[in-house]
C-alpha cells in the first residue's frame, strides 16, 4: 500500500502555527487544541496553504511563507467605510466604541466582520478588509493525519468529523 500524501479530496488534519514574518508575532496556532481538519481542494483554506502542503505525508513538517496574494489578498481601500455613528446607537448603549474593536455587520450577503479604525462625533470608520489582508504570512505545519474523504464530504465540500460521518 502506498503512503498517503496530501492531495485533493483527502481530509488532512494538521497542527500549525502562523506568524508574521516581519516581527515573528503569532497570529494563529493550533497549539494546545485539536488539530485543524479540512477537505483538501475545496477552498476551505487560503490558497497558498493547501498548495504548500500538497504531497506531504503524515508526520512531515513544512515551513513556508506566503505572499499576501496567496493568503488573504491585498488590502482594498474601498472596503474602508464611513458609517454614520447613529447606526451604532443601540450598540453604544452597551459598550464604548473604540478603534481596534472587531464587530460583525449583518449584510445582505451574510455576516461581514470589520474593525473600527476611527471614531468621530459623526462617523465610525469601519475596515471590512480581513485583518491579515496585505500581509505575508509564515506557517509551520505538521501533517497529523490523512484519510480519503467520504462521498458525503466531497459532495458537501467540507470535512464532517474524525471518521467522515456527520455527528447526529
Amino acid at each position: 500500500m502506498t503512503e498517503l500524501t496530501v492531495s485533493g479530496n483527502m481530509v488532512a488534519s494538521v497542527h500549525y502555527t502562523g506568524t508574521l514574518p516581519d516581527n515573528g508575532e503569532i497570529f494563529d496556532s493550533s497549539e494546545g487544541r485539536e488539530p485543524l481538519s479540512f477537505l483538501v481542494g475545496h477552498q476551505q483554506m487560503i490558497p497558498g496553504f493547501e498548495e504548500e502542503i500538497m504531497g506531504a505525508a503524515v508526520g512531515e513538517k513544512r515551513e513556508f511563507t506566503l505572499t499576501s496574494e496567496r493568503a488573504y489578498g491585498e488590502r482594498d481601500e474601498a472596503a474602508v467605510l464611513q458609517i454614520p455613528r447613529e447606526q451604532f446607537a443601540q450598540l453604544e448603549a452597551e459598550a464604548a466604541l473604540e478603534p481596534g474593536m472587531q464587530l460583525v455587520a449583518q449584510m445582505p450577503h451574510g455576516p461581514s466582520p470589520f474593525t473600527i479604525t476611527e471614531v468621530s462625533d459623526e462617523t465610525i470608520t469601519a475596515d471590512f478588509n480581513h485583518t491579515l489582508a496585505g500581509k505575508a504570512l509564515t506557517f509551520n505545519v505538521e501533517i497529523v493525519e490523512l484519510r480519503a474523504a467520504s462521498d458525503d464530504e466531497v459532495s458537501h465540500g467540507h470535512a464532517h468529523g474524525p471518521d467522515g460521518h456527520q455527528d447526529h
